[in-house]
């Protein structure tokens, strides 16, 4: 792009492929600028102009800028930006600009500083949900529990826990001839061979990962529980948690936030009953399946549990599993897991009952408790939900 034509852009005022800049210092946002062009359509980044137009030149040596802008497109979007670079010295001001091109797409988004962004209008901003996961779709991402987590490496891996897993299954961790920690992290599938090193797997990150949800692909793999007061999100937020870590710290601390909510009652004439809201077994159970079964390609969506006056709903992202129909789920049909491995972690933790009888344990357990019959529900490619009724107070 030559000098004249970046005029005119400037005459005519930022929008969503235009955006300004005073300085060339990275406190003004460049990084964020830049990322959130290469996620989208390209655009372009001017320094020296402010906000209302205006000429005021980048107080800074002009070689300097250029070097630098050059190093931040090789390295600082995870991954280099192709973009053209351009100066022109006006009545002594100096004024770059970077002409973000349309990027071929990659494995995944671009990122700064461990941030996807994106353009809303004429702003850099953090996408939301619905925004992140359109991002990951127009890059083809697919996250499955056996692919590689980029930016991560086997310092993100709790090798003390992986080594107590190992031991659960009757594996000799010391003592004789031993395999090597790398073969027995190759050979669990908690790392995989990627860019001449070992890099975690989703699997490995979500079981024995130091912080599985640090990482721009994996932030969004928690759970949010909520307690509304009514039957519906309209009523007050009596309680509300986001719940990260592991797969099984997630099923812990769900536990222990829904069990924090405390007792309903009910009155026998003049004597009243303390009533729990749900056996702890129940949710657990739904809470181990949500986590365990949701699509992991579904990055903009956490697993939900939701408690309202007249039930409690646990909600997973994605379909049932392997086409598994409602019926098949419901009469106790063979396992089918989208996420065997994850599967077999919580089974191992017992915090899941042996395959194919958590949703027959869950009726049977709603059945003596209140009497009721879980409903399921689950819409291909959107969200599988699981409701247990209780008893308003």
């Amino acid at each position: 792009m030559e000098w004249l034509d970046v005029l005119k852009r400037i005459e005519s005022g930022e929008d969503h492929g235009t955006e300004f800049k005073s300085g060339a210092g990275d406190r003004t946002g460049i990084g964020k600028t830049i990322t959130a062009f290469a996620n989208g359509r390209g655009g372009l980044l001017v320094l020296g102009v402010d906000n209302t137009r205006v000429i005021v030149g980048v107080n800074e040596a002009s070689e300097a800028v250029q070097e630098r802008l050059t190093d931040f497109l090789q390295s600082g979007c995870g991954r280099p930006v192709t973009a053209n670079l351009g100066r022109h010295r006006d009545d002594q001001k100096w004024v770059h600009w970077i002409e973000v091109l349309n990027q071929s797409r990659g494995y995944e988004p671009f990122s700064y500083r461990g941030r996807y962004w994106i353009r809303r209008g004429r702003s850099s901003v953090a996408p939301s949900p619905s925004e992140l996961q359109e991002l990951m779709n127009s890059f083809g991402l697919v996250l499955t529990e056996e692919q590689v987590v980029h930016g991560s490496g086997v310092e993100d891996i709790d090798l003390r826990a992986f080594r107590t897993f190992m031991s659960s299954q009757g594996a000799e961790m010391t003592g004789g001839a031993q395999p090597s920690l790398k073969e027995d992290l190759l050979t669990a599938s908690v790392v995989e061979e990627f860019g001449g090193g070992l890099c975690p797997t989703l699997y490995g990150l979500m079981v024995f990962g130091r912080d599985p949800q640090g990482f721009a692909s994996t932030a969004g793999l928690y759970t949010v529980c909520a307690a509304y007061d009514g039957r519906d999100r309209s009523g007050d937020t009596v309680s509300a948690a986001t719940v990260r870590g592991r797969l099984k710290d997630q099923v812990q601390r769900a536990v222990e936030w829904f069990e924090a909510l405390g007792h309903g009652e009910r009155y026998r004439g003049i004597y009243r009953e303390d009533l729990r809201l749900l056996p702890t077994a129940v949710l657990r159970e739904a809470v181990v399946n949500a986590l365990i079964h949701r699509d992991y390609a579904i990055t903009g969506s956490q697993v939900m549990v939701e408690v309202f006056s007249d039930r409690v709903d646990v909600t997973s992202p994605g379909g049932l599993p392997n086409r598994m129909t409602v019926e098949q789920a419901r009469g106790g049909g063979a396992p089918r897991s989208r996420n065997e491995m994850m599967a077999n972690a919580m089974v191992v933790a017992r915090l899941m009952e042996r395959r194919g009888r958590g949703w027959l344990l869950m009726r049977k357990y709603m059945r003596e408790f209140n009497g009721s019959e879980p409903e399921l529900v689950s819409e291909e490619g959107q969200f599988t939900r699981v409701t247990f009724a209780i008893a308003e107070g």
